[in-house]
């Protein structure tokens, strides 16, 4: 998660900054209409971000306060084998190549890792093209999935047809539309 937050009144954007200035944010609104909703989200990756709005506003300063201590006194993992940062996952490949990288040079790890390190540079900006179009795709769910043309922005967000996407996204509320075409816009190659 980024240190950065956004939080929604409604599909009105009501803050965007440090987790304790957002939660504050939205910790005021409620006081100034209790029935409204308030959806709050990691300002980067989109993912969502539970907020604990329940008493003062120092009670939710205090909770926000002790939760970024928390995170920060977690013990970073080292480098390293595990210090190098390597991570050990399963793969499946078909017995032909396993054979193939079993006859390479340093063995399967080695010959892997530079296979990945070779697309990484051949398309720099791929992955973040995907993490662009996923947390488009996952804001545009929590706040526009009942909105007009959400399915046709969707596959137009997947399909990365711009201007389809802009168009599907027109009717939207003004907030949601400018920030989900604010994400999508990495992923779509257009800056907004």
């Amino acid at each position: 998660m980024s240190s950065q937050w956004l939080a929604f009144a409604g599909s009105e954007r009501i803050a965007k900054g440090e987790p304790l200035e957002v939660a504050l944010a939205a910790h005021a609104q409620l006081l100034t209409d209790s029935t409204v909703t308030i959806l709050a989200f990691d300002a980067v990756s989109s993912e969502p971000v539970e907020l604990d709005l329940r008493g003062t506003a120092e009670d939710v300063s205090a909770r926000i306060l002790a939760a970024q201590q928390a995170t920060a006194a977690m013990p970073k993992r080292g480098r390293g084998r595990p210090r190098l940062g390597v991570v050990s996952k399963e793969i499946t490949l078909l017995p032909r190549h396993w054979e193939w990288l079993q006859g390479q040079s340093g063995g399967a790890s080695v010959t892997l890792r530079k296979l990945v390190e070779l697309a990484m540079k051949a398309e720099p900006n791929a992955a973040n093209s995907q993490a662009s179009l996923e947390s488009a795709y996952r804001f545009m769910t929590a706040m526009a999935g009942n909105a007009p043309g959400y399915e046709e922005a969707t596959r137009a967000l997947f399909a990365k047809d711009a201007n389809k996407f802009a168009k599907a996204t027109r009717k939207w509320p003004r907030d949601v539309r400018k920030h989900a075409r604010k994400l999508a816009g990495f992923a779509l190659g257009v800056v907004v």
